[in-house]
């Protein structure tokens, strides 16, 4: 980590779910102050944050819609007129699966307007005063899905496929100032995101590790990806999977 007297700093989109807090807890651990992201529960963001403070760590919490392009911006000012933020995690995302062929409109759109728009409307405010600072880390949590693809996710697959080539294309333009980007791709992890979905027995044909990862697992990686160790990595897609693709 820096040898400066203020520590850099990570903001984690989606930081209040399962895969979220255990990457804001990584990075807290690694020495960065973490800012917790959550859209409609603030309050779970704030707990996140909480937890990391009460285990020594630095962490605060922040809210609002990566959807929204202006109120993004607004919060992102905020952010940045305390410095640079370092790093930045983007795993906000949605499910809402169907068939295409009984898929609607707004299924397809929401899918991708909060992980393909949200990394967007996020990451692009905040490269500039990276490349400034003359460091960066751009992690974007992409899926195996977007890899190989996945029956009832047309919409979630082609997100996640669109992380994929602008994280490749953002560390091509980036790579000169200091910055990664690269994409950390899940496959079935345990949470709740998980739930019905995916029963023991399917897990055991699906995953040749025959079981489903866990958000620590994960959260390692993603830590790694943005420690001062991972510098030679750059617009890689690193599946996180049991062998599944």
């Amino acid at each position: 980590m820096s040898t400066t007297a203020s520590p850099r700093r990570a903001l984690v989109t989606g930081g209040s779910g399962d895969l979220g807090s255990a990457i804001c807890h990584a990075l807290a651990t690694a020495g960065y102050q973490v800012i917790v992201h959550a859209n409609r529960a603030p309050e779970r963001a704030e707990a996140v944050a909480a937890a990391i403070r009460d285990s020594g760590g630095q962490a605060r919490a922040i809210a609002f819609d990566v959807t929204d392009g202006d109120a993004a911006q607004m919060a992102l000012e905020s952010l940045l007129a305390d410095g640079p933020i370092h790093a930045v995690v983007s795993n906000a995302g949605v499910h809402d699966d169907a068939p295409m062929a009984g898929m609607n409109a707004g299924q397809w759109q929401r899918v991708i307007d909060v992980s393909l728009n949200g990394f967007f409307h996020v990451v692009q405010p905040l490269l500039l005063p990276m490349a400034r600072a003359r460091f960066g880390r751009v992690v974007a949590v992409g899926s195996v899905s977007g890899q190989v693809g996945n029956r009832g996710q047309a919409n979630y697959a082609a997100a996640k496929a669109g992380l994929h080539g602008a994280v490749k294309s953002l560390a091509r333009e980036m790579a000169s100032r200091g910055i990664t980007a690269n994409v950390v791709a899940p496959g079935v992890i345990e949470g709740r995101m998980v739930g019905e979905n995916f029963p023991p027995e399917r897990i055991r044909e699906m995953v040749p590790a025959q079981r489903a990862g866990k958000p620590e697992e994960v959260a390692a990686l993603v830590a790694f990806l943005c420690s001062d160790a991972a510098g030679y990595i750059n617009g890689q897609v690193i599946g996180i999977n049991g062998g599944m693709a």
